[in-house]
């Protein structure tokens, strides 16, 4: 009978054993994950772009669930939702998304207070509450991304807590080479001083980071290793040349961050359900079709509008809404006649529900029903944004 004899089974790009045995009683220990919705991370694959695919700026941009960071820059950078070209590695494994930063011109050089990163912003109770033995040194979340960048130069990255001691993780990706696309795997212990707290405030972050001026970088600073927070020992010193050439790129996808010392296959998602975990921070309605609504006692005035959110936000959200086009915006219609909806007054809010007060372009019967109506258009729309953000 044939047999095979070996020590551990492992892939030929992973850092750790699938398969693991045991040389005295033949036992085997296994590294594999099956398990549904073992990824952290919503929108991982770059695929919800809600509030629109290109803005420019810092904050929540283009793509859902990660943030755009500048920081006193002579132009802001430029985020937008990219298609991943056919036959790179990334679209092979069903990647057809990225986010993608240009970073304008720098006239001014690389400042010491300059910056420019995306962030990612987890929950303490996701964190907590995930699997990972976070106070042990001997149990890992590992985190896995794809990153192109335009001009060639060794990128760092960093993951932070915020809870109780705030302590920061510096990583490097090493030396990426120029529009190339390169995938990146780290694994990250737990840490005694570690403190997620069991509620839907920030816990964790991690800064995938294109520069930071010497204000908050140090040359002794240590990678791979946890320790405490300083804003001016946050990466080892960071080589300048991506942010000071004029309009060069970095792009990002497939990111997973999952429980245990081994990256596996990305777990790609439906669009619906990214876009419903989305929606626990982010949500918006164009030109919605609702009643409930009425006219107030003040000319040219709508009040107690209801919103019920198709699914519970992460907590009471700001609300907002900007009209486009030529003309004001969403037709308001009473039993008569209608008006246009003209800017927001107020509103009252929480997770599940809200009502807004507005103006109008008109005044409508006092006290009749409104209703939001009318077909989307470029002249009259309203928009409608609920942001729940961390």
């Amino acid at each position: 009978m044939s047999e095979i004899k070996v020590n551990s089974i492992k892939g030929v790009a992973a850092s750790t054993a699938a398969l693991t045995i045991n040389n005295t009683d033949g036992t085997c220990t296994a590294n594999l994950s099956n398990r549904q919705n073992r990824n952290l991370i919503i929108n991982g694959a770059m695929n919800v772009a809600q509030r629109g695919t290109s803005g420019t700026g810092y904050g929540y941009i283009a793509v859902d669930r990660f943030r755009t960071g500048a920081s006193q820059v002579d132009e802001n950078p430029t985020t937008a939702q990219v298609d991943v070209a056919s036959g790179t590695t990334p679209y092979t494994n069903g990647f057809t998304k990225a986010i993608k930063i240009t970073n304008g011109n720098q006239t001014g050089g690389a400042g010491t207070g300059d910056s420019m990163n995306f962030t990612y912003r987890l929950e303490a109770q996701d964190i907590r509450n995930s699997g990972w033995n976070y106070l042990s040194s001997s149990s890992y979340i590992t985190l896995s991304f794809w990153c192109k960048s335009s001009v060639a130069q060794t990128f760092f990255g960093r993951l932070y807590t915020t809870d109780g001691t705030a302590y920061n993780y510096p990583f490097s990706m090493g030396s990426l080479s120029a529009d190339t696309w390169t995938k990146i795997t780290k694994t990250i212990p737990g840490n005694s001083n570690l403190t997620f707290d069991n509620n839907a405030d920030q816990g964790l972050a991690i800064e995938f980071t294109m520069f930071n001026g010497t204000a908050k970088t140090d040359s002794g600073v240590a990678l791979d290793t946890w320790a405490a927070y300083n804003t001016a020992t946050r990466q080892p010193d960071n080589t300048s040349t991506w942010y000071t050439t004029n309009d060069s790129t970095w792009e990002l996808t497939g990111v997973q961050l999952e429980v245990g010392s081994v990256a596996t296959d990305f777990e790609h998602r439906s669009f619906a359900v990214e876009k419903r975990l989305c929606m626990r921070y982010y949500q918006q309605e164009v030109n919605p079709q609702r009643g409930g609504g009425r006219a107030g006692g003040t000319a040219n005035k709508g009040e107690l509008h209801p919103f019920f959110f198709p699914v519970e936000m992460r907590s009471t959200p700001t609300v907002s809404l900007t009209n486009t086009g030529s003309s004001a915006g969403q037709y308001v219609y009473d039993d008569d006649s209608y008006a246009n909806m003209s800017s927001l007054d107020s509103s009252s809010a929480n997770p599940i529900s809200c009502h807004i007060n507005y103006t109008l372009s008109g005044d409508l019967t006092d006290g009749s029903h409104l209703m939001l109506g009318g077909a989307s258009s470029t002249s009259h729309e309203t928009t409608y944004k609920f942001n729940a953000e961390l």
